[in-house]
């Protein structure tokens, strides 16, 4: 890509990550929770080192953004790789029940080992990890069946941690999205910004639409990633021409079309379709 680096990491994400290595010897359970589109992309390098031997939850959300070859080929692939991934759509709430009695099972084995060491029972205390925006408050309003927590779908509106009850068997503890200081992988970058997982300051909105008119091409050769023939044609009624230069060419007819020649408007269109699935259900990422 030939658009600057993309970077983000925001004071408040820094304070965050900080509260967060204080509070991680309180929780029994980390919840991670994974963007569907983008299931390699949204998993932290230093999961493993906040883990520490504690028992581990792999959500998988917005599974109504993907196809369903798509989701079966990724639930092969983690579960090849011993893990097991519960797939949810936040939302709606579709899957959220299996990952409550998920959650439910692991703290009744810790309050098994609890009894045979003469202590008693108490809650499990959970905490819901992930990068921004892959609805990690979302899940837990649906958890708990009433809005205790902000939910939106953009970047850094969880700002604070935050204790949630879940009747008698469940603590979660809400946690603002964490990055690692650097995105040394420029490509989970771009996809983390065409996911709206990163702030909007962090990249040049034109440079991402048009990488992601080079991807929409190159996943329409993968029946997996589910891009419908001549998407972007039957869309906007403007075909993608092949060739070096063809994004830029497409954009900006795209943009005389429909936003009187003005690209950024254009390619923040594009953005937001692809983001509100007006585009179908597109997997950016496949094992």
């Amino acid at each position: 890509m030939s658009a600057p680096a993309i970077q983000w990491y925001p004071g408040h994400i820094a304070k965050a990550e900080q509260q967060l290595t204080q509070h991680l010897n309180k929780v029994d359970l980390v919840i991670e929770v994974r963007d569907a589109r983008i299931p390699m992309a949204t998993g932290h390098p230093h999961l493993q080192r906040w883990i520490k031997g504690k028992q581990h939850l792999l959500v998988i959300n917005r599974r109504d953004m993907v196809s369903a070859q798509a989701r079966q080929a990724w639930d092969e692939w983690f579960r090849s790789q011993g893990q097991t991934p519960w797939w949810c759509d936040a939302k709606a709430g579709t899957g959220v029940k299996q990952v409550q009695q998920a959650a439910i099972r692991a703290g009744e084995q810790l309050n098994e080992r609890r009894r045979k060491r003469g202590m008693r029972p108490r809650p499990v205390r959970a905490l819901t990890l992930g990068f921004p925006n892959v609805g990690k408050s979302a899940l837990i309003n649906r958890l708990v069946r009433q809005k205790v927590v902000d939910s939106a779908r953009r970047a850094g509106v969880t700002r604070t941690l935050r204790w949630v009850r879940l009747g008698q068997s469940l603590d979660l503890l809400d946690a603002p999205g964490v990055l690692p200081p650097r995105l040394d992988n420029q490509q989970a970058a771009l996809h983390l910004a065409l996911c709206d997982d990163i702030g909007q300051a962090a990249y040049d909105g034109e440079g991402v639409a048009l990488a992601f008119l080079e991807m929409l091409v190159a996943l329409e050769q993968q029946p997996a990633a589910a891009v419908p023939p001549q998407l972007l044609e039957q869309r906007y009624g403007i075909a993608v021409e092949a060739g070096p230069g063809a994004a830029n060419a497409w954009l900006s007819a795209a943009a005389l079309k429909h936003t009187s020649g003005q690209s950024e408007r254009m390619a923040q269109r594009l953005l937001d379709d692809y983001r509100r699935s007006v585009l179908g259900p597109i997997a950016l990422e496949l094992p």
